[in-house]
């Protein structure tokens, strides 16, 4: 197989690290769990341009089960209702965390995802619900929901916060010599979504500090409503909304 440098996708060239676009993700299990925190933490985490546009966090914890290339996995991807303008609108993560090398390298190199290293699980413990994610020993995020007391819909989700289905974010790549390679606001959409159920209720969320996984910068102000939900989805090509680097 003839290779090309210049429109090489992932390494090491021989055995590729990340996927190329689209690929999906089957029986994903998720934990949302929703609260409100103060309209300026969640102001201080976003890169101008971006505008906050509620004082809502979504924190979904994944069990991924079946993804090309990926296999199984868990994953914590934290979100913040924000907006470019009328150019771009959704949900923006100042912090994601995952147990997969595959898909933090694929989030950083593509995305532009802040992604780190941790520990996540969703758990059936008797008649509760309980997410939690782990970095450094330290449990950062404890969130629990009643299982299955209520059926709900990710469509309410989305007019009561915002559409986390887009996800904005601030991608970073520096040149070897140190001076700006990329600096830019990416948007991705998820495509392809059955949602195979989905369940509501009264959740709890609490955070614990630590310095390299800050999600205590948000904090809870007031509980939400969370939400369990089932589905398959796929991840295609995104756009870039904004460069920094152009004049």
């Amino acid at each position: 197989m003839k290779r090309e440098p210049k429109n090489a996708w992932s390494i090491p060239w021989d055995a590729p690290l990340v996927p190329g676009f689209p690929f999906t993700f089957r029986n994903v299990e998720v934990l949302t769990l929703v609260y409100r925190t103060r309209l300026e933490a969640v102001k201080a985490l976003l890169p101008p341009p971006l505008e906050a546009t509620t004082d809502w966090v979504l924190i979904h914890i994944y069990n991924m089960h079946d993804v090309e290339w990926l296999g199984s996995y868990n994953e914590c991807n934290v979100m913040v209702g924000a907006k470019l303008g009328k150019k771009a609108g959704g949900g923006y993560s100042p912090y994601l965390f995952l147990n997969s090398d595959v898909g933090l390298a694929h989030g950083r190199e593509v995305h532009g995802q802040p992604k780190k290293f941790a520990e996540s699980k969703v758990e059936m413990r008797k008649d509760l619900l309980v997410g939690v994610v782990e970095r450094n020993g330290i449990d950062i995020v404890t969130g629990t929901m009643g299982y299955k007391q209520e059926r709900g819909s990710l469509e309410n989700l989305k007019k009561t916060t915002f559409d986390f289905g887009t996800n904005l974010n601030y991608k970073v790549i520096p040149h070897i010599d140190g001076h700006p390679a990329v600096r830019q606001i990416t948007s991705r959409k998820l495509t392809k979504v059955a949602v195979h159920e989905c369940w509501t209720g009264p959740c709890t969320v609490e955070l614990r500090p630590n310095v390299q996984a800050p999600v205590y910068k948000l904090p809870v102000v007031e509980m939400g409503i969370g939400y369990y939900w089932k589905a398959d989805f796929t991840l295609v090509a995104g756009e870039i909304v904004h460069d920094f680097l152009k004049p």
